[in-house]
């Protein structure tokens, strides 16, 4: 069976999102708050809809007849952490009132990436390729933002985009695993744990490598 990487969130700029594990509403996988400018901002992910994500993902790796494992994080980790990162380029794409058009989307869907396919390219980041036009909008929008502060090579705009980052804070139900507050290429997940859900069945270096080589 093939095997997958996980692509690093915030990919645009290499920004991470501000965040903390603390308790959170009932109902709730992860809730963002912040302000951007005069805006007040305050969205919330809910588990049921983490739950739905994390069927819709899982049953796309098993269509692509992936191995999940490789992910070395559990699926809904990792399904959150995308979904809390694609609500937070929501709020900074409708605060700076950034469009997004569908020609847009339909290419980005036919670009792979890094990867080897626009599927695979999809599922690396966490989204079901069947289902991915509401991610593609919200990182494309990223990609606009940063080209209106100067450009990816600007570090200028890099240090902006990443002190709007700043302003809003994700707060993650401990019920996902204890935050990682230092995510590295080598494990970019945000947590460091699996919490009371999923289950850690990490592919082992050889094994992986082997695979990698046979997909």
């Amino acid at each position: 069976m093939k095997s997958i990487r996980v692509a690093a969130a915030a990919v645009v700029v290499g920004v991470a999102l501000t965040a903390c594990s603390s308790p959170v509403e009932a109902g709730a996988a992860a809730v963002i708050n912040g302000k951007l400018g005069d805006v007040q901002v305050s969205e919330r992910i809910a588990a049921k809809d983490l739950n739905e994500n994390v069927k819709e993902y899982e049953a796309a790796l098993t269509a692509a007849k992936l191995d999940a494992s490789a992910l070395q994080v559990p699926l809904n980790q990792f399904v959150l952490f995308r979904m809390t990162n694609e609500a937070v380029y929501r709020e900074l794409s409708a605060f700076h009132k950034v469009q997004v058009s569908e020609a847009e989307i339909d290419a980005a869907l036919k670009n792979p990436g890094q990867q080897q396919t626009p599927e695979m390219n999809m599922l690396s980041k966490g989204v079901d390729p069947g289902n991915a036009r509401g991610y593609l909008r919200a990182e494309l929008s990223m990609t606009k933002i940063i080209d209106q502060f100067g450009g990816a090579q600007n570090q200028g705009a890099i240090d902006k985009l990443r002190a709007e980052f700043a302003q809003l804070k994700v707060t993650y139900s401990p019920r996902y695993g204890t935050l990682n507050a230092q995510p590295t290429q080598e494990n970019p997940s945000m947590f460091i744990d699996t919490g009371r859900f999923g289950k850690l069945t990490p592919t082992p270096p050889a094994q992986g490598q082997q695979q990698q080589q046979q997909g």
